[in-house]
C-alpha cells in the first residue's frame, strides 16, 4: 500500500513539474533521475532490512525449537544460552563455559 501511496504522490510531482514550472528538459530529466535514485536506494534498503530480519528470526525460532545454531563461529543451543527477547541476544548460561556472554541473534545463520 505504502508503494502506491508513494507513486500516487510521485506522480503528482511529475505533473506539477510539468505544467507549474519554468524548468529545461535537461533540469526535468536529471531531477527524475536523481529522485528515481532516491526511490530505488529506499526499496533496496527496506528489502535488506526485511531480509535482515527475516533471517534473525529464523534463528530465534530454530533456538526455540531446540536446536543448535551458528553465531559468530560459536555453536548456540538451549544448553548453554538463554534468550532476551527484547533484544534478540544469546545470554551464556551460569555454570558454562559461556557464562555472561552475549552473543546477538543477528549475527546467527
Amino acid at each position: 500500500m505504502a508503494y502506491i501511496a508513494g507513486l500516487v504522490i510521485t506522480g503528482l510531482f511529475f505533473l506539477a513539474l510539468h505544467y507549474f514550472t519554468e524548468v529545461t528538459k535537461e533540469q526535468k530529466i536529471t531531477i527524475t533521475i536523481v529522485l528515481l535514485a532516491v526511490i530505488l536506494g529506499a526499496i533496496l534498503f527496506n528489502s535488506y532490512n526485511t531480509n535482515q530480519r527475516e533471517q534473525m528470526l529464523n534463528a530465534v525460532l530454530k533456538f526455540k525449537q531446540g536446536k543448535t545454531i551458528r553465531c559468530n563461529a560459536k555453536d548456540v543451543n538451549a544448553t548453554n544460552y538463554t534468550l532476551s527477547i527484547g533484544t534478540y541476544t544469546f545470554i551464556g548460561k551460569k555454570d558454562t563455559p559461556n557464562y555472561a556472554e552475549m552473543i546477538s541473534a543477528s549475527t546467527c545463520e
